[in-house]
């Protein structure tokens, strides 16, 4: 059989014109977009894998900050708990303390009360006692009682030491007036003449001797005498008990009060 290289060779050119007619015309603009396909592709999973790790730094940062909120939560529920615990604690022992304030406070001011209505109790009978005691020796007083009373008085004068002598004797000379001799009843002349006598014996002066009668002296006499004062009278013995009485009870309802002053002298 023959071949014929003209139709072979014009069937090759054909087939090569086909080939480079359909490559340029129809692989190659489907080639091109296969390639544009696939870099868009490729362009979407690199931008999805992108977010993906966006969102996966994303979700790990916010894992991170619930695990720090929650220690954070966590510490400050526990110092809050702490915080409430102490000031739980404080104001249980303020409490406490304000407690026992009160309680001492009421407990002085009960003992205060005490003292005051006892001190009070013992004021009232002491001046009813005083006064039943006055009033009783008022009404026993008479004149033959004031006569020994006299007597006693004379005797206390003649009694009397020679420092407390000298003083009375300066005391009667160093007068600007009168003495006085007082007494709740009259002195009868007798009396009189007893105590000048005794008042001469131990070196007073007498030239200005006076009586006065004192219906509130109590059965005794006194002798007044430039500010001074001798005397023995029961009106003394008890102003000397009302005044030790009142200093005991001023010393029972004070607890640290002074001890009294000592008397004067005579």
């Amino acid at each position: 059989m023959l071949i014929d290289w003209f139709t072979v060779g014009a069937q090759a050119l054909n087939f090569l014109i086909l080939v480079w007619l359909l490559k340029r015309f129809l692989y190659q603009p489907v080639l091109n977009a296969i390639s544009v396909r696939e870099q868009r592709i490729g362009m979407q999973l690199a931008d999805a894998a992108s977010k993906q790790a966006a969102a996966t730094k994303e979700r790990d940062e916010f894992e991170r900050n619930n695990r720090e909120f929650d220690a954070q939560r966590a510490a400050l529920l526990a110092q809050a708990s702490e915080q409430a615990r102490a000031e739980h604690q404080r104001l249980l022992e303020q409490a406490h303390k304000d407690a026992e304030a009160l309680r001492l406070r009421l407990a002085d001011l009960l003992r205060s009360e005490q003292q005051l209505l006892s001190a009070e109790v013992a004021r009232r009978t002491r001046d009813q006692v005083l006064a039943i005691a006055r009033k009783v020796l008022a009404d026993l007083a008479t004149a033959s009682l004031e006569d020994s009373m006299a007597r006693v008085f004379v005797e206390r004068i003649r009694a009397l030491s020679g420092a407390d002598r000298k003083l009375l004797t300066s005391a009667t000379e160093a007068a600007a007036g009168a003495l006085v001799v007082r007494s709740a009843f009259e002195l009868p002349a007798q009396q009189r003449t007893a105590i000048e006598q005794a008042l001469s014996e131990i070196g007073a002066s007498v030239s200005r001797l006076n009586y006065e009668t004192v219906p509130g002296l109590i059965s005794g006499l006194e002798l007044h005498a430039s500010g001074r004062k001798l005397a023995w009278s029961v009106a003394d013995y008890l102003g000397a008990l009302e005044k030790s009485v009142g200093d005991i009870l001023g010393s029972a309802s004070t607890p640290a009060a002074a001890a009294p002053a000592s008397g004067a002298s005579q």
